[in-house]
């Protein structure tokens, strides 16, 4: 292997610092660096308010979903703002990514991009990598894929185990010897998780998922992991002919379409990170016709519907046996938080009972199995976003919500049960 390839690879290779020793915890000069922005608020949000001088971001989601769209779009505003960016692609040849930012900025856009220095490397060798970023000086280096890149040290094929593990390593070590902000596109499986061993998600600073339904316009960014901001934060786009979009109001766009006086609909005040959001919960309840009744929920757990469905039978004496229940977060949003009990539940009883839920009504708040309506965190942030989108009234809770924290206009119904609440939502 010729000298020069390998001088960059083996340069700094097992330091992530200038020092050479240990240092004493107070001698340790704390540096705050001014985070750079990708030029779209919502990609900024996910990580913290920006973008941390030498981190490492991996990002991964389902094919075509707008990974690389986004990132070209990011790669544009560091090239047009902050300095050099090297795009390495291991699975697009140069013609094609040109013409996926031809197709994106268009013209004048498109000629402004030809003009800015956003260098563009068809290479999966590590080493050829390494020494074209040393070369460079780049303001900001994107890896399209990590599971394409590989290194010469090593017989395996790309995509294997120890080729993954040393290609992200080594990428660790230039991101962090010279302080140049890198992200890494990662494969995921058929499951939605990322490809490859768990040791690169433990590797990088940063993991973001990219979500979304192929028939649905928005996506999400979320993050499960940051060094540098808060964990679970969410930002939300919308995919045009010229690219991916930052959404400002989510609350507005799921709740664009929704019917307020159709039965077995909610709307549910849910948090992601620090955003408040506003999202429909749709339950259908029907006879089963086969006599084994189905239960199946899409954007929410399965296996949390079932437990909340048995605690609606024998707490609020529905009978449910011999029904068919489908739940769906509508927009294909998905919630996880123990929050959305009480909108599934609510949704639910609606369904059987057809009868809509009190017009102008948000709910929240966690179920426990005894049928007690549980305390759920950003009690006030949730009944702020409700009201900020003109709803009257939050079924919330007990306690949860101080009197001197209920916005001007709307009123806040506490609940201890489940039966409460159902006798708050709806009119029996």
């Amino acid at each position: 292997m010729p000298a020069s390839v390998t001088a960059a690879s083996t340069e700094k290779r097992y330091a992530l610092a200038a020092a050479a020793g240990p240092q004493l915890y107070a001698d340790i000069d704390t540096v705050v660096s001014e985070r750079l922005s990708t030029g779209i608020g919502e990609f900024d949000r996910v990580l913290g308010g920006g973008v941390v001088p030498g981190s490492l971001v991996l990002i991964g989601g389902e094919p075509g979903i707008g990974k690389s769209t986004l990132l070209l779009q990011a790669a544009a505003h560091f090239a047009r703002t902050l300095g050099p960016v090297l795009y390495c692609s291991g699975e697009e040849s140069e013609h094609q990514i040109k013409s996926r930012g031809e197709r994106l900025f268009g013209s004048p856009g498109g000629s402004e991009l030809r003009e800015t220095p956003l260098y563009i490397l068809a290479e999966t060798c590590l080493e050829r990598i390494l020494e074209t970023l040393a070369r460079v000086k780049p303001a900001l280096v994107i890896v399209d894929s990590i599971q394409t890149v590989f290194s010469l040290k090593f017989q395996s094929a790309p995509g294997s185990i120890g080729q993954v593990r040393e290609s992200a390593t080594q990428l660790l070590f230039a991101a962090k010897g010279q302080n140049v902000p890198t992200f890494l596109v990662g494969h995921v499986t058929k499951d939605g998780n990322l490809a490859g061993p768990k040791a690169l998600e433990h590797i990088v600073d940063t993991v973001l998922y990219f979500e979304g339904e192929k028939h649905h316009a928005h996506r999400v960014v979320r993050a499960v992991k940051n060094r540098f901001g808060a964990v679970s934060e969410l930002g939300v786009f919308e995919m045009t002919g010229s690219g991916l979009v930052a959404v400002p109001n989510p609350s507005e766009l799921f709740l664009a379409q929704r019917q307020g006086n159709a039965p077995g609909s909610v709307v549910l005040c849910c948090v992601e990170g620090t955003r408040p959001l506003l999202v429909e919960v749709q339950a259908l309840v029907s006879t089963s016709t086969y006599g084994n009744a189905r239960r199946m929920a899409s954007g929410l757990d399965q296996n949390r519907l079932s437990l909340l469905l048995a605690v609606l039978e024998k707490r609020a004496g529905l009978n449910l046996v011999a029904d068919d229940v489908f739940v769906n977060v509508a927009g294909g949003m998905a919630v996880d938080e123990p929050a959305a009990d009480l909108a599934i539940l609510s949704a639910v009883a609606s369904s059987v009972r057809n009868r809509s839920i009190r017009p102008g009504t948000a709910v929240f708040g966690e179920v426990g199995l005894a049928g007690e309506v549980r305390g759920t965190t950003h009690a006030a942030l949730r009944v702020r976003e409700a009201a900020q989108m003109g709803y009257t009234r939050c079924v919330v809770p007990d306690g949860t919500v101080p009197a001197a924290d209920v916005p001007a206009g709307c009123e806040v119904a506490g609940v201890r049960t489940v039966s409460e609440a159902l006798d708050q939502l709806i009119d029996w």
